[in-house]
């Protein structure tokens, strides 16, 4: 049970940052996670595997009441939607699938790598100048399967690359979150599929555990965040969020050091 709280105190807190800065929790949550299945000593050689797995499989439940509020706003552009999610879904269900032959430690790393390019991203705020249309079916497909295998790789819903391709393709700004949140449902969906194929065999996981997603931390974690998540909302009405977008950039640093130091 006090495990249990835990997964929902993490799941309350990425919930807050989830509404207050319209963001995904995939890549605050994973070392969190990572750190409480370490100290109830899971199957050592694939807790930061269980960690992306289980934060995977929370992204279609925070990324679901995202959309929502979106498309009372007519805030998705399904024509985008259609052309990228092909690419999106395949390169998540590579990444994911083919997740339990990659060593932990590369796995480690390559998250702390590309949770510090997104902490910087956040961190300078720069929007891309629109540089050209967008691309062609084929083009978008093969942009959406990068993302998609990049995205696998932290249990991200994708959005901190698509809405900058998208901004850098003219999408309106508006129409860009909405969308990309839109893509992060089948992505995390396909991707958590994957997670539960790479893992299904594996010796050692909890009892709980689906291939490499334990059930009872999802729950926590959802529990947690779809109560906080109107909160973070409304106070994204009242607080200067283009500074606390530079606190939470500084909080995935941290977090991404933490990833380095533990697993180098």
């Amino acid at each position: 049970m006090m495990w249990f709280g835990a997964y929902v105190l993490a799941g309350a807190f990425v919930g807050v940052l989830a509404g207050l800065l319209g963001i995904g929790g995939g890549m605050t949550l994973v070392p969190v996670m990572a750190a409480l299945f370490a100290a109830q000593h899971f199957a050592p050689d694939h807790i930061v595997h269980m960690a992306l797995a289980t934060c995977m499989a929370s992204i279609a439940f925070t990324s679901g009441s995202s959309v929502r509020e979106h498309l009372k706003f007519d805030g998705v552009d399904f024509n985008i939607v259609k052309r990228m999610t092909p690419g999106l879904v395949l390169g998540s269900l590579l990444a994911t699938s083919v997740s339990a032959w990659i060593p932990q430690r590369h796995l480690a790393l390559s998250f702390a790598v590309i949770v510090f390019f997104g902490a910087t991203q956040i961190l300078l705020n720069k929007k891309p100048k629109a540089a050209r249309s967008l691309p062609s079916a084929g083009p978008l497909f093969f942009v959406g399967l990068v993302i998609g295998i990049i995205a696998g790789l932290v249990s991200a819903g994708g959005a901190f690359l698509t809405i900058p391709f998208m901004l850098w393709c003219g999408v309106p700004m508006k129409k860009t979150i909405g969308t990309g949140a839109m893509m992060g449902i089948p992505l995390a969906v396909v991707g958590t599929i994957g997670y539960i194929i790479s893992g299904w065999n594996v010796p050692g996981l909890p009892s709980d555990a689906v291939g490499f997603i334990s059930i009872i931390a999802l729950v926590g974690i959802v529990c947690g965040s779809v109560v906080t998540a109107p909160f973070g909302a409304r106070l994204a009405h009242r607080l200067p969020v283009p500074i606390l977008k530079r606190i939470f950039a500084c909080l995935l640093y941290v977090l991404a050091a933490k990833m380095l130091w533990t697993y180098w």
